[in-house]
């Protein structure tokens, strides 16, 4: 079995729309935006958009597209206005245009759209502007850190703005708290704009006034929640506090209903028949949605290898209904007892959903695995399968242990160990985590947290998606083809010289050069693993490494020392999987999946994935917060987990929940923050709290609105 040779020769456009149904995305036009920035500097003075349209000798039928390449400069803060309405180049009144995040604290910062460091803003500069908002300041000093101070000069452009939170009333007037404490101004709600809504209900209000220095914003109505203690409430805040798109358009629920309940005829052309072989789920006991079945069986010494994926890109084409919403989303969003799904549950649940004893569609990755748990061969095409069984973890590690797994498991079993054994051999980094899981009573709150058990059936199917990834990223790159590739950059200098720093001060060296391998972090790991101090170690080394991204550029993955690595396993909950079979089908059929945007698919699938976990971990911390307060006035064991320079955060031993304990309470001392050690110092007495140090502490107070739970040493 050999990889298919494709050609490279890109056809024609119109044989590319025809063949394929690849319709294009355009980037908006940006005409005469660099000729009004050339205009203004020559002019060297502001100059209004009628002088500016007159030198650059505008007519009147073009008058509409340079007001738009105008107005785009203004938002991106390349172009600003002045109080009398003339225009101005940003950079010589050295001006910076960026976006603006809040501080609970109701100070700020400007992320400058260059990259510069960030720019500080004093909670009266904070006055006008709120989090999200697009804003050009210009730097006026320094402050006590050497942080750039700045003052707001125009506001650029206002966040879309439904903002929830709980209402209160004071003095008869009615105002709405956000609960995303990022945005600090309470929100006035005049009784003409209130409706039904009364004090004490979570709301969403759409701003009718935004904020200036003078003067509190104004908002009205437009959703009424319930009472922030209903159940289920803690999500709802969730979907509208991080915007998460959770109604599907009526085109794409209308193109889902459409779809037909079973395979039709037509759909099985041109796919290999694969339905006699045995595949099978493994997935958790709760999964609703399977994307990936897999099937082993051994070949001499090695191995053969399917790996069956859900083939959603047959269903969901590019640009369709289906796909602007799943585009939009980026990612399905898993909270404890729901689910935001990327796609309509007739896709989700249903025709996509790899279902025991029905047939389905899917692009199968088949690879030949060497006794030494290398990939000699692979190859990619679509197919026709049905699983044979939907099994859990704990049934298949229960089959495992107790010697009477089917054929198909046994090799199952057998692959995962070369290919794990490969993993090791080849350097990758492998971290110590432990997993949670909630349980919940009737009334839908948490009745107690526990470790979430892992074992080998977790592994067969993560090393069995770790071989379909790898390959799929290098018939990619082999091919040329762009993509979305899963990047995990190598650590900056930065980062590992204060890594090497800390290290040296315990005896202990990182190996490598001045740019680390993933095998040095991986032979640091093994050697430490028996210490004691081992968990500290091990959340300074993942501290020193970046976060993983998509991006078209294929800089490899460090942590798993993978040279080519793209996700391409669950196309029916991550929108770059689905990119990534469209790719390869493409690849299949001589084509090319061209002009898309990748940079900015790969900005936007970033910034879904970290939506998503950051909504999880909202909701995850209040459902803890609440659990907790029936727990006031307990001590418990923890461990540091986090040193900040104000205090430390402790993660409960029994109950997986995190406090902070305020340098306040730490005793009668001036302690010193040391963020190269991880280390709270105390001055007078020499005592120190560092990161993974034990700590028994009381629990003295929970505040569900700011999800805040208070400890102190005991």
């Amino acid at each position: 079995m050999q990889t298919p040779i494709v050609s490279k020769k890109r056809p024609k456009k119109t044989a590319l729309r025809r063949r394929n149904r690849i319709e294009r995305i355009k980037p908006a036009p940006d005409a005469y935006g660099r000729e009004i920035v050339e205009a203004l500097n020559r002019a060297g003075a502001p100059l209004s958009a009628d002088e500016l349209a007159a030198r650059l000798e505008i007519k009147r039928r073009e008058r509409r597209v340079f007001d738009a390449a105008l107005a785009a400069l203004v938002r991106a803060g390349e172009v600003v206005q002045n109080r009398a309405g003339s225009l101005l180049v940003a950079k010589r009144i050295a001006l910076l245009a960026g976006r603006i995040e809040g501080h609970p604290d109701g100070h700020g910062f400007l992320v400058p759209d260059d990259r510069s460091p960030s720019v500080f803003l004093p909670p009266t500069e904070m006055r006008e502007v709120m989090h999200g908002d697009r804003a050009a300041v210009r730097i006026t000093g320094r402050d006590h850190r050497a942080r750039p101070v700045g003052t707001i000069v125009e506001v650029l452009e206002r966040a879309k703005r439904r903002i929830v939170g709980r209402l209160h009333s004071e003095h008869g007037v009615l105002f709405l708290v956000p609960d995303d404490r990022r945005i600090a101004h309470d929100i006035l709600v005049p009784p003409a704009e209130a409706g039904r809504a009364k004090a004490g209900q979570v709301a969403t209000v759409d701003l009718v006034a935004p904020p200036s220095r003078h003067a509190q914003p104004i908002g009205r109505v437009a959703e009424v929640l319930g009472h922030h203690a209903d159940p289920g409430m803690e999500i709802e805040i969730a979907v509208r506090k991080f915007d998460l798109p959770h109604e599907f358009s009526r085109k794409a629920l209308a193109a889902a209903r459409a779809m037909p309940d079973a395979l039709r005829p037509d759909d099985l052309s041109d796919r290999q028949d694969l339905r006699e072989l045995p595949f099978v789920t493994i997935d958790s006991e709760t999964a609703k949605d399977f994307d990936d079945a897999v099937y082993c069986r051994r070949e001499g010494k090695g191995f053969r290898l399917w790996v069956a994926i859900a083939d959603v890109s047959h269903y969901v084409r590019h640009d369709d209904p289906l796909d602007l919403d799943a585009r939009e989303r980026g990612t399905s969003v898993y909270f404890p007892r729901r689910v935001i799904p990327m796609l309509p549950e007739k896709l989700s649940n249903g025709l996509c959903s790899l279902n025991p004893d029905v047939d389905r569609l899917a692009v199968v990755c088949e690879m030949a695995i060497t006794p030494k748990g290398e990939v000699a061969r692979y190859e990619f095409y679509p197919a026709v399968f049905r699983s044979h069984a939907r099994l859990t973890y704990t049934s298949v590690w229960e089959e495992l242990s107790s010697g009477k797994a089917n054929e198909n498991l046994q090799s199952l079993y057998a692959v995962f160990k070369v290919l794990f054994d490969a993993r090791t051999r080849r350097g990758a980094i492998d971290f110590e985590t432990v997993e949670t899981r909630m349980i919940f009573d009737a009334r839908g709150k948490i009745e107690k947290i526990v470790a979430e058990a892992r074992n080998d059936a977790h592994r067969i199917i993560e090393e069995c998606m770790l071989a379909a990834n790898v390959c799929a990223g290098g018939f990619l790159a082999e091919h040329a083809h762009p993509a979305l590739y899963r990047v995990h950059d190598v650590p900056s200098a930065e980062k590992v010289a204060a890594l090497r720093d800390f290290l040296a001060e315990i005896g202990l060296q990182l190996p490598g050069g001045e740019i680390p391998r993933p095998r040095d972090y991986a032979q640091l790991l093994e050697k430490i693993r028996k210490r004691p101090d081992f968990a500290l170690l091990q959340t300074i080394l993942l501290r020193s490494l970046k976060q993983a991204v998509y991006s078209p550029n294929n800089l490899g993955h460090f942590g798993l020392a993978f040279d080519s690595y793209v996700h391409f396993t669950s196309p029916i909950r991550r929108y770059p999987d689905l990119l990534v079979h469209r790719a390869i089908k493409a690849v299949l059929s001589a084509q090319r999946y061209s002009d898309v945007d990748w940079e900015a698919l790969g900005r936007h699938c970033s910034e879904t994935e970290r939506r998503a976990d950051d909504a999880s971990r909202d909701v995850e911390t209040w459902l803890k917060c609440y659990y907790m307060r029936d727990h006031v006035g307990g001590v418990f064991s923890g461990t540091i987990t986090g040193v900040v320079p104000f205090g430390l955060f402790v993660t409960l031993d029994e109950y997986f929940v995190d406090g902070l304990v305020h340098i306040s309470e730490l005793g009668r001392d001036y302690f010193q923050y040391d963020g190269a050690r991880h280390m709270l110092l105390g001055e007078r007495t020499g005592k120190r709290f560092r990161l993974a140090d034990r700590m028994t502490v009381k629990l003295v107070r929970v505040d569900l609105d700011t999800r805040k739970i208070d400890l102190v040493p005991a």
